[in-house]
């Protein structure tokens, strides 16, 4: 079973969050919960969950600084930061973090649980396979001369041609959502920090990354449901779920019916 690890200094929204991600994980995942940074280090060097979901801003030791602690060790585990503040300062000192996404408090549900799904879904794609080390995951920018962080002028400035921006972050996903797509993968080609990336791109779509990149990725698969003969195990994997029954669970939850189900409703 897998292992989320949740941490707010927040009773109430430690709570909220705790009874969410229990609603719709509690049969495959095991839900953890800290208070502090402190915490988080301690419950991850006895249990090693695979998924974490910490609040940035947090007394003693901040989940960022928990989260920088963690990837020294732990190259494979989905990080994702909620935050309460709308400014990401941060940015440069989480660089080293690769997260998978950043959520702005009060998070949107969808948002939170496709960024859960999408770490499930990793853990899954992990454990198959073989280990190779904890070298540093490849860089897969395409070979793009880009630099990888902004300057604080370039962060505080509004970039020209914002529509045209937008279509070259669509073009991106549409091209690679097959694939593993990271933050650090997009950010990193386009220059940006991960965080003014996710925040940039909340902005364009109203929606996180992770959650756009799921919606799309169900959209692709309601495509070939209609269009081919393809069996619904063959339709996830072209879609990048290599287990049917994860990519059933994850497009049930975004369309409330199961693939199956959505593939007899276009038949009558």
């Amino acid at each position: 079973m897998l292992k989320i690890l949740i941490a707010d200094d927040e009773v109430i929204e430690r709570l909220v969050l705790e009874k969410k991600l229990k609603k719709y994980y509690s049969e495959e995942c095991q839900i953890l919960v800290a208070q502090n940074g402190r915490q988080v280090l301690e419950i991850y060097a006895r249990e090693h969950p695979q998924i974490l979901i910490l609040d940035i801003e947090m007394p003693g030791i901040s989940g960022l600084e928990a989260a920088r602690e963690i990837r020294k060790q732990d190259r494979t585990c989905s990080i994702v930061f909620l935050t309460a503040f709308d400014e990401f300062s941060y940015a440069k000192a989480a660089i080293s973090v690769h997260a998978l996404d950043y959520l702005l408090k009060p998070c949107d549900d969808n948002d939170l649980m496709s960024a859960c799904d999408e770490a499930i879904r990793l853990a899954h794609a992990a454990a198959s396979r073989p280990q190779e080390g904890t070298a540093e995951p490849a860089d897969s920018s395409g070979g793009a001369d880009f630099p990888q962080t902004l300057s604080s002028q370039e962060v505080s400035e509004e970039q020209p041609e914002e529509e045209q921006r937008q279509e070259e972050f669509r073009a991106y996903i549409v091209q690679h959502y097959m694939e593993d797509i990271a933050v650090k993968d997009i950010a990193g080609y386009f220059g940006y920090s991960e965080a003014y990336f996710c925040k940039r791109f909340k902005q364009y779509f109203s929606h996180s990354f992770v959650s756009y990149l799921t919606d799309y990725r169900m959209q692709r698969a309601e495509e070939l449901m209609r269009s081919s003969s393809m069996s619904i195990k063959e339709i996830g994997k072209a879609v990048g779920y290599p287990d049917p029954n994860y990519f059933t669970k994850v497009f049930r939850r975004v369309r409330g019916v199961s693939p199956s189900g959505f593939r007899d409703l276009k038949k009558q």
